[in-house]
């Protein structure tokens, strides 16, 4: 065997060390899979690639979405250098060195650069600023790879210089079709170990895998490799072996990024929507994935006295209470209180009323001429308030039928609180509305 040859084979040993998700990575889009919304025939980023026009671009979504895939699938179809840094373990000094060598190459041999930069939001705003004159001029061309929303992560003025794609999760349908071509594939993939797999098993992993491919990918080669072979020296994989490979799923949750704030927003929203069956699906989300149960508490607290609010005071009281036991208890018992009063909250009558008055008082108080108390109302306790005539005229309600009185409490005439026909709301509408009719206040 000549040096060549020993080179070659420690090469194939090398790429057949790499994981199976890495070996199976498409190098066309017609073996890539899923993203049809920005990949199908006919779309404006498929047509950009065919025509090796791209510009720079951001691509966000979960993990195990193709989002490096992507990037490496147009370096193969392009015709323009390639450079790689993660924003992980990359630093500024790195960045300038590629930007200086795209400046160069494009100078001596006038060949563009695609510089890649995966977890791009990992760069603080100052690190993204130093990109800005480089991708200004189109060189590099700037492909960047990030998990969280990138109008949350990157400055503004790299947005705009960029075409923003999202990738979304991949269907079981997607994952199943991957994991096909990994067993049949005998070059890259799982071809030559003979495994057989149960129908079950196979969309247990899809299933399991929340849309990552990637995960998919790596849970099907531990239980190939860890399954001992049959008889027949066939690997076989069943539901039980696909459970252990899979294992728990990873919820896609940061607690300072966007997934936080969405998942927080659909709870919120499913209290409010009156359906708890939605509020403690996204409940149990935060739990697993490590949410502050004092933060939940708080929203919950908020939720009952803006969404509630008086057509079940009691509400607010349930809140109050979970989030004062779930600061006392902690978890996992916490969640029991915090599922008992998501529960209350979403299937109580609903009332924005007293929300809805404060917003509209602060706007006049923000808007409009402060409004001077009257003098009647004034507090007639301090020193010379007598001469000033503080107090004078005022009418101590309890002293008058319904402990009610008309007087001004305010110039002019607003009405804020406007009480709907909800729960306990009800009662009080009914009983303001007596009061007015009955004493005459408008």
């Amino acid at each position: 065997m000549d040096l060549f040859e020993k080179k070659s084979k420690k090469s194939e040993d090398r790429k057949r060390e790499l994981p199976l998700a890495v070996r199976m990575r498409p190098r066309a889009l017609e073996e890539f899979v899923g993203q049809n919304h920005i990949l199908g025939e006919g779309k404006l980023l498929r047509r950009a690639i065919d025509a090796d026009r791209i510009s720079s671009l951001i691509l966000f979504g979960p993990p195990g979405t193709g989002k490096t895939t992507l990037a490496y699938v147009i370096n193969n179809i392009t015709k323009s250098y390639f450079e790689r840094i993660n924003a992980t373990t990359s630093n500024v000094s790195e960045m300038r060195e590629v930007l200086s060598r795209a400046k160069k190459r494009r100078d001596i041999d006038g060949k563009r650069t695609i510089f890649f930069i995966d977890e791009i939001h990992r760069f603080t705003k100052t690190q993204q600023d130093v990109l800005m004159p480089d991708i200004e001029e189109g060189n590099p061309i700037l492909i960047g790879a990030t998990v969280h929303n990138p109008y949350f992560a990157i400055v503004s003025a790299l947005i705009s210089r960029s075409q923003v794609f999202e990738l979304k999760p991949l269907s079981e349908e997607d994952i199943i079709k991957i994991l096909s071509a990994a067993l049949r594939d005998k070059g890259k993939g799982l071809g030559k170990r003979n495994v057989k797999i149960d129908e079950d098993a196979l969309k247990h992993i899809a299933k399991k895998s929340d849309g990552d491919a990637r995960r998919a990918l790596n849970a099907l080669e531990v239980g190939v490799l860890t399954t001992k072979p049959d008889g027949k020296k066939a690997v076989h994989i069943d539901i039980k072996a696909a459970e252990e490979s899979i294992q728990a799923k990873a919820v896609v949750y940061d607690r300072d990024e966007d997934a936080h704030y969405d998942t927080i927003s659909a709870f919120i929203k499913s209290m409010r929507g009156s359906d708890p069956d939605a509020a403690l699906y996204w409940l149990a989300k935060m739990i697993y994935a490590g949410e502050d149960p004092r933060f939940i508490a708080r929203r919950i607290v908020i939720c009952a006295a803006e969404d509630v609010g008086n057509a079940d005071p009691q509400a607010l009281v349930v809140a109050n209470a979970a989030l004062q036991v779930s600061e006392f208890v902690g978890m996992p018992e916490a969640r029991i209180p915090l599922a008992q009063a998501t529960v209350y909250i979403a299937c109580a009558p609903k009332s924005n009323a007293a929300y809805m008055g404060i917003e509209k008082a602060i706007s006049d108080v923000e808007k409009g001429r402060t409004l001077e108390v009257p003098t009647h109302l004034k507090d007639a306790h301090s020193d010379g308030a007598d001469r000033l005539g503080h107090g004078e005229g005022y009418e101590y309600a309890h002293d008058h039928e319904d402990h009610y009185v008309k007087q001004e409490y305010m110039p002019g005439s607003r009405r804020y609180y406007i009480p709907t026909a909800m729960g306990y709301e009800k009662k009080i509408k009914d009983w303001l509305d007596h009061l007015r009719r009955k004493h005459g206040k408008e």
